[in-house]
């Protein structure tokens, strides 16, 4: 039996344990008709965008396939295969995002519910809409990269022709991830501005035209956006091992390719086994505090992240492969728990950072602004570190192929901290809903714990997100490497060609053209969210001065007319830094040529590494400080200092939740764009080097 089979089997576990919580959270009660109606506009609107975005992606996903099947007249190595894996990749990447985020717009008025019966009542129902998008994510990302291995394993081209299905995931990803963060930043940005700031009324109330537009954001965005980026980072890294295979072989790091092979993808199916196990392990007493529910999310982490590890071992000894594998896969298991607790660190009210923060909102907003952004951009130091030491382990161990299958240790319980993170906005929707409900404020402070863990989990993930894309984007630029021939592997002996050197003007210019680049697109993403901020702010002021009665909360808001902005404006806003990241490593290789395109990559991972982790932590900080002085710190809720921490908030919000986590799409996106056109620039080169 083809041992890719048992990664079927293992996917097949996952789909029924999705529908094991499907069904368990749809039994729940969708609660009072008021419940009912808030949650419904919040799934008109969520619906309504995707299947809007959905078409725009379509569009381009054609066209791409297109593209690929026509290269096939020049090369080989692509061609209607390519475009076939391509475009089922894409469709692999929105069923995930669609599946999730369906969930999530049914669980958010059941947890608020559910909430009203106990504190572990509401997190169970809100855990397991995230565990649905989580293990869907895995399981149809490995069923997936089954498929496209059962059917193109003999082809002689099946190398050159995997990387088109990560393509596919990724185009659909930066779609996902930056049009939702786009919407639901602006929307949210927006409301706040013209509600908290300006009219001075409570977060989330129904008075203000934008909140449902940021319901709805918070589902597009951190769940369908959040879902695609991390499915095409989750096949991206075990394509990247797979790709690396001959050089595996050519070390003597496992005994033949097919064994390659097996590993990343045995290791993901063990992965999805482990988070299963953890899913179910999320739970507290009925008469739990606030202070356990953090616990009870990452004890379940940390048993998967066990299984996982013990699950690998098994694994890589019945391969009878090198043991320094898992040595490099054990270290990114490792830093992804450093990572974590990093990121928790400088994000998280608890500890000194985020007070600080706070502390210095008392000042005014310019003091906000300025201990916000040192706290992110010091941030990096341990995250860049525990990355560097892991590479250095890994490739220690096990050469370059051991840097690629460090990211997927990191990733092998994606299940887990993925469900982990899209719990979130279900937990942030169940507050805004019980608000506008107007329900017992002790409901709301039920709600608010959830929230408050929840935004916690969602900083962290996205830390795991950020490093984990980094390893991922770097064994894909070691792929294109090997694939454009800038390293060659000679008796058991990695080398890399003449050209490639620091001293190569080739090479310099493609790294400062790869640092100019996530600078370009930050700017392009934050100014894209401040445009539809201000359309916001605009229309809820609309709204007061015309509809009579509005603003004392005797008429009701055109609540569907701010998601109409947001939709409109996010799908313009996302084209052009989205049309950049594709255009750009094309551009570079045929006119610079092949070793420019990988000073290009790495250039652009260096920088987009630092950036994406500063904005992320920044924004979270900022978000969490915030919230430090709504809970009564520091003058509390409509206090100047509260004023000021508004304003960082409202900054942050486009950093951690449209520009930061899109660079990790960008960067793969790419590196794995570079990959797919290394045949073609290894048989044609570059019209100036």
């Amino acid at each position: 039996m083809d041992l890719v089979w048992i990664c079927v089997i293992s996917a097949i576990i996952g789909g029924c344990t999705v529908g094991y919580f499907a069904r368990y959270i749809l039994r729940q009660s969708a609660g009072t008709e008021k419940i009912r109606e808030l949650s419904g506009a919040i799934q008109e609107g969520a619906m309504a965008f995707i299947h809007r975005e959905y078409r725009t992606e379509i569009i381009v996903v054609i066209i791409v396939a297109v593209i690929l099947g026509l290269l096939g007249l020049a090369t080989p190595d692509l061609g209607w295969k390519a475009s076939v894996c391509f475009i089922f990749g894409a469709i692999c990447s929105l069923g995930a995002g669609y599946i999730g985020m369906n969930m999530s717009i049914r669980s958010n008025g059941r947890t608020t519910t559910a909430v009203q019966k106990s504190l572990n009542q509401g997190l169970r129902v809100a855990f397991r809409s995230g565990a649905v998008m989580g293990l869907t994510v895995v399981s149809i990302g490995l069923i997936g990269l089954s498929i496209v291995y059962l059917v193109f394993h003999n082809d002689p081209y099946f190398l050159a022709t995997i990387p088109a299905y990560a393509t596919g995931a990724s185009l659909v990803a930066l779609f996902a991830r930056l049009g939702g963060g786009i919407f639901t930043k602006g929307a949210d940005a927006g409301s706040d501005l013209v509600g908290k700031v300006e009219a001075g009324i409570p977060e989330d109330d129904p008075r203000n035209a934008g909140v449902i537009a940021d319901f709805v954001g918070d589902n597009v965005g951190d769940v369908c956006g959040v879902g695609a980026d991390l499915f095409e980072t989750y096949v991206e890294a075990i394509i990247a091992v797979i790709t690396l295979s001959a050089l595996a072989v050519g070390v003597g790091i496992v005994t033949n390719a097919q064994t390659a092979w097996y590993l990343p993808m045995l290791i993901s199916a063990g992965g999805i086994v482990a988070a299963v196990i953890g899913s179910f392990m999320v739970r507290v007493s009925e008469k739990a505090e606030v202070g356990v529910l953090s616990r009870a999310l990452r004890n379940a982490s940390w048993v998967a992240t066990a299984l996982s590890a013990v699950f690998s071992f098994l694994i890589i000894y019945f391969l009878h492969a090198d043991l320094g594998i898992f040595w490099a896969l054990l270290a990114g298991l490792i830093v992804a728990v450093i990572i974590g607790e990093a990121t928790n660190y400088y994000t998280s009210a608890d500890f000194k950072p985020t007070r600080e923060i706070s502390q210095a909102s008392v000042i005014g907003g310019g003091a906000t602004m300025v201990r916000g952004f040192a706290v992110g951009l010091m941030s990096n130091w341990p995250v860049v570190l525990a990355t560097a030491v892991a590479i250095v382990i890994a490739f220690k161990f096990a050469s370059f192929y051991g840097v690629a299958v460090t990211a997927v240790g990191m990733l092998s319980t994606l299940g887990i901290t993925l469900a982990c993170d899209s719990y979130g906005p279900v937990a942030d929707n169940a507050g805004g809903i019980a608000t506008m409900a107007g329900l017992p404020a002790e409901l709301r402070e039920k709600t608010d714990a959830l929230d408050s863990v929840g935004n916690t989990t969602k900083a962290t993930a996205k830390g795991f997100a950020i490093t984990s894309a980094v390893t991922n984007a770097l064994g894909l630029i070691l792929s294109y490497g090997v694939a454009a021939g800038l390293v060659t592997i000679s008796g058991g002996k990695i080398a890399a060609a003449p050209e490639l050197n620091l001293l190569s003007a080739p090479v310099i210019v493609g790294v400062i053209i790869g640092a100019l680049i996530p600078a370009a697109f930050v700017a392009m993403a934050m100014k894209s969210v401040g445009v539809t901020t201000g359309l916001i702010v605009e229309e809820v002021r609309r709204q007061w001065r015309e509809i009579p009665g509005l603003r004392e909360g005797k008429a009701r808001a055109q609540y569907g007319k701010c998601v109409d902005i947001c939709t409109a404006a996010a799908l313009k806003q996302m084209l052009a830094p989205s049309i950049m990241t594709i255009l750009a490593p094309v551009l570079v290789g045929i006119i610079l040529g092949k070793f420019a395109l990988g000073g290009f990559l790495l250039g652009s991972l260096a920088i987009g590494f630092i950036f994406a982790n500063t904005l992320n932590n920044a924004g979270g900080a900022w978000d969490n400080a915030k919230k430090y002085i709504e809970a009564g710190n520091f003058g509390g809720k409509g206090s100047d200092a509260h004023k000021a921490a508004v304003v960082g908030d409202t900054t942050g919000d486009p950093m951690k939740d449209a520009a930061g986590p899109s660079l990790n799409i960008m960067l793969k996106l790419m590196a794995v764009i570079s990959l797919l056109l290394a045949p073609v620039l290894t048989h044609f080169g570059g019209l100036i080097y």
